[in-house]
């Protein structure tokens, strides 16, 4: 990996666990250009750099419900069996700097840093911005415009994890990222039922839905009364995509017709290549 890899890139490997905006130990290692045991051996190395308000290692708990969909990929093996990942603040990133002693170490630690500036910065700004708002709208009911398009952008994020249970709010992002469609919605899910369709069944735009030839039974009811969804047979998918009017890209862990039964995220894809790449290859 380039060790200047862009802030905007490390930017999405920030997370939240309790309260705090942390990088995981193998995102880091990537970044470092080392294998993720040589992370977690600094941190056995050197104990008194590292207290737990730097860096620790999430609970069984905390990988059940937050790692369940995203983070399998990421976790330590030692004797057949995973090890719950390691995360690392800012502070602890920082400490990890000055072990890994390296010119990548150097390097890549300076973008990490200037992302977690950037983002305390995008936050603190907008909260400022929103306070300055809320006085203004207590004298100016009229200008209560001016605040609703404010929170919508700070609600605006690239990364969105749902929990067991959140069905609701899983389901309302769906109809929000639908909705921004001006012309057309390309799917990708393996597997389509009826809970998707009637959502698909409200939204006048041109629709084309790639999935495999598993069970389409609802699909083939559906097309007796609406023909706004053109349906592909490819069996080269597993993941889970939305593409709006073949211009934004996002990912989804659980498929549509299960969102909220399990803990997933659906992150918005910034990379135009990966766009690009994905559009070449459905043909559509």
């Amino acid at each position: 990996m380039n060790a200047l890899v862009e802030k905007e890139d490390i930017k999405s490997m920030i997370y939240e666990v309790r309260g705090k905006q942390v990088m995981l130990d193998s995102d880091l290692a990537r970044l470092y250009e080392v294998e993720t045991k040589r992370i977690n051996e600094a941190v056995k190395n050197n104990p008194l750099k590292f207290p737990e308000r730097f860096s620790w290692r999430l609970t069984n708990e905390e990988s059940k419900s937050f790692l369940v969909e995203i983070f399998d990929q990421k976790k330590e093996t030692r004797g057949g069996r995973y090890k719950n990942p390691r995360v690392f603040t800012e502070q602890g990133v920082a400490m990890l700097a000055t072990i890994l002693k390296s010119k990548v170490a150097t390097e890549v630690s300076i973008n990490i840093m200037d992302a977690f500036v950037a983002m305390r910065h995008f936050i603190g700004s907008n909260i400022k911005r929103i306070s300055n708002l809320e006085t203004k709208v207590i004298e100016h009911d009229n200008r209560l415009k001016l605040v609703e398009d404010i929170f919508d952008n700070f609600k605006e994020q690239n990364n969105h994890i749902y929990f067991r249970g959140e069905i609701y709010d899983a389901y309302s992002l769906l109809v929000d990222i639908l909705n921004k469609a001006k012309k057309e919605i390309i799917i990708i899910d393996n597997y389509i039922n009826k809970n998707l369709l009637d959502i698909l069944s409200k939204v006048n735009k041109k629709i084309i839905i790639i999935t495999n030839d598993y069970n389409n039974t609802d699909y083939t009811k559906y097309k007796k009364q609406y023909s706004n969804i053109k349906l592909i047979i490819n069996n080269d998918f597993h993941d889970r995509f939305i593409i709006i009017d073949r211009k934004e890209l996002y990912h989804s862990g659980a498929s549509f017709k299960d969102l909220g039964n399990k803990c997933f995220e659906i992150s918005k894809i910034i990379e135009d290549n990966v766009l690009e790449l994905l559009l070449s290859n459905i043909k559509v």
